[in-house]
């Protein structure tokens, strides 16, 4: 390091290229700039300050307490609202996430807590919000606290407050208010025959392969193979503001390939010769107007079908949970199951292994084997 000493201070280039001053103050201490510079000239024209502000009475304080005074009044300034917004900036997170916390955030919290300092948020203002807000929709006032709690979090983690308010236990957790009952066999089959033809397979997978909607209505003709009798699911779509975006399944487990029960495989071929648009990267489940099926279109007809079957309570996305039944009842383990509805958590990661290679196709030969196990006379 080279340093060159001058009337008032010292200034320090440091190995990096950059300067640091540094200077006697009138309490004996040696006072260091609280950043360093990108050219001599500027660290001299901090020491010029300095100087400056010794030489009238009252003025002068340590750089350091001016620089945490200064940070401070910064965060005393800073709203909720300010705070909120830039954290969902600058977060790396999928459309329809960010979609949601953006609902979340206008909806839920920024009535109350939008124009409100970081430094004034108090447990009891939080603990007020919490028991006068959302007490109808228990699942989605648990999601805004969570959201709220994560955001706080990273406040104190930016030294904004010394404390996180969100101190009540178990409020980021809440109990599911529609209780899934899976569909049994003569109810999926009476489900699939009462929808039209060109959603009679989207349903099937839905249910024997547990699939996402939006997995199922991005497959591409590319993806699937008959032959080995495996989906590659590879991508997914989102509807987000207004938007129809084609990007990576909901987790990294998302991306996997999932054995078809072989009972499924020729209702597969034929409606990839009547329903699936041409060529390699044609949707196997289009619209009829060409392009991405949009929920609405589905559940019109879906709607109808599930009276049809005895079941009004089904929702769509309750023939996923009826697979992964299917499956557990097929004697899958948790970890199997995992791979084959694309699930992953840390805690997960951490307390299971990976899918046995090739089970994944028995849990398919298992789950044709119950259909032909419950036809009368077999």
């Amino acid at each position: 390091m080279a340093s060159s000493r001058r009337g008032f201070g010292q200034i320090v280039k440091l190995p990096s290229g950059r300067f640091r001053a540094r200077y006697m103050g009138p309490d004996m201490v040696r006072h260091t700039a609280p950043y360093t510079f990108d050219s001599n000239q500027y660290a001299e024209g901090w020491l010029t300050d300095e100087r400056r502000l010794l030489a009238v009475e009252g003025a002068w304080t340590p750089p350091k307490d001016r620089a945490k005074a200064r940070h401070q009044a910064k965060a005393d300034a800073l709203t909720f609202g300010r705070y909120a917004d830039a954290w969902l900036r600058d977060r790396n997170i999928k459309p329809r996430t960010r979609a949601h916390y953006r609902a979340l955030l206008d909806k839920q919290l920024f009535p109350t807590f939008k124009d409100v300092p970081l430094a004034d948020l108090s447990p009891d203002a939080v603990r007020a919000w919490h028991a006068l807000t959302g007490t109808s929709k228990p699942t989605l006032r648990a999601h805004a606290y969570g959201l709220m709690r994560t955001i706080l979090g990273a406040a104190v983690t930016d030294r904004l407050i010394v404390v996180n308010p969100c101190t009540i236990r178990g409020a980021g957790n809440s109990t599911r208010v529609h209780k899934i009952k899976p569909a049994d066999l003569a109810e999926l089959e009476a489900l699939v025959d009462a929808m039209p033809e060109r959603y009679r397979v989207m349903t099937l997978l839905a249910s024997w392969c547990a699939l996402r909607f939006g997995e199922l209505t991005e497959l591409r003709r590319g993806d699937v193979n008959t032959k080995t009798g495996l989906l590659h699911i590879r991508r997914a779509v989102v509807r987000a503001e207004g938007k129809t975006i084609v990007g990576t399944p909901k987790s990294d487990a998302g991306t996997r390939d999932v054995a078809i029960p072989p009972h499924l495989l020729p209702a597969i071929r034929e409606h990839l010769l009547k329903h699936a648009e041409p060529g390699k990267n044609g949707l196997l489940f289009p619209a009829r107007s060409g392009g991405h099926l949009a929920p609405s279109s589905l559940y019109r007809v879906f709607y109808r079908a599930r009276e049809a079957a005895g079941r009004p309570d089904l929702r769509w996305h309750d023939l996923r949970h009826t697979g992964a039944v299917l499956a557990a009842q097929n004697d899958a383990t948790l970890a199997e199951l995992m791979g084959r509805l694309g699930h992953s958590t840390p805690g997960a990661a951490m307390r299971y292994q990976h899918v046995a290679k090739g089970r994944d196709m028995e849990i398919a030969r298992r789950l044709s084997a119950m259909v032909v196990d419950s036809k009368p006379g077999d």
